[in-house]
């Protein structure tokens, strides 16, 4: 039987999310500047002597520590601030986005801040350098996209015996993902930064007339 007890502490709970630690959990700012009257958005280039994910456009941000779990914010504002080489002064953050959770086990807290990079100084030991987009540009141009393919492979001491015959040894494919990606001159812009970005456009200019156009394949 149910106690009183166990109804109150029901009752009570913050919810948490189960198995957090087996996430990667990292918290990144959409940084918006505005230059001659005109806003844009700031991407990073990766610096390619990284061990992850060298050479890669992303938004400045970075793992959530321990005692940041219970405000990510916390750190995006502070690697934002080491990768620009920006105090927290410089930023003005204006709030959240929707927290991107992928199925290869990464979760991310996206911002959004104004930024003044008057005194810009990126710290060379991760990022190559910076690059601004208009915002006209994303409310012009709807991204490609493409889908990525998700599979399952259950480990050899599980007893498939035990269970419906539709699952079976080796690699099976359970799901795909939209994967949206932009081309800006040079620069390719995709994976979570364009997810973020694009999630962004959505909530910034809900019914924008880009958000109904249909998305390109790549050829």
């Amino acid at each position: 039987m149910i106690d009183n007890d166990i109804a109150l502490r029901l009752s009570g709970r913050r919810p948490t999310i189960v198995d957090e630690s087996a996430y990667i959990i990292s918290a990144v700012l959409l940084p918006l500047v505005n230059e001659g009257g005109s806003d844009y958005v700031l991407f990073e280039v990766r610096s390619k002597d990284l061990n992850r994910q060298p050479g890669e456009i992303c938004f400045p941000g970075g793992k959530v520590e321990n005692g940041e779990r219970p405000d990510p914010l916390v750190a995006a504002v502070r690697e934002t601030c080491e990768e620009l080489g920006i105090t927290g002064r410089e930023i003005e953050v204006l709030g959240p986005l929707d927290i991107m959770v992928t199925p290869l086990g990464a979760m991310v807290y996206p911002f959004v801040g104004r930024v003044n990079i008057s005194h810009l100084r990126p710290n060379p030991r991760e990022v190559e350098r910076v690059f601004l987009v208009p915002i006209d540009f994303f409310l012009e141009t709807p991204p490609f996209v493409t889908y990525v393919e998700v599979a399952t492979r259950y480990d050899r001491d599980f007893p498939l015996e035990k269970v419906p015959p539709i699952y079976k040894e080796g690699w099976q494919v359970r799901t795909s993902y939209p994967m949206y990606f932009y081309q800006y001159e040079d620069y390719f812009i995709w994976g979570l930064t364009c997810r973020i970005m694009y999630n962004f456009l959505g909530i910034g200019w809900p019914g924008h007339p880009i958000l109904r156009e249909p998305m390109k394949k790549w050829k």
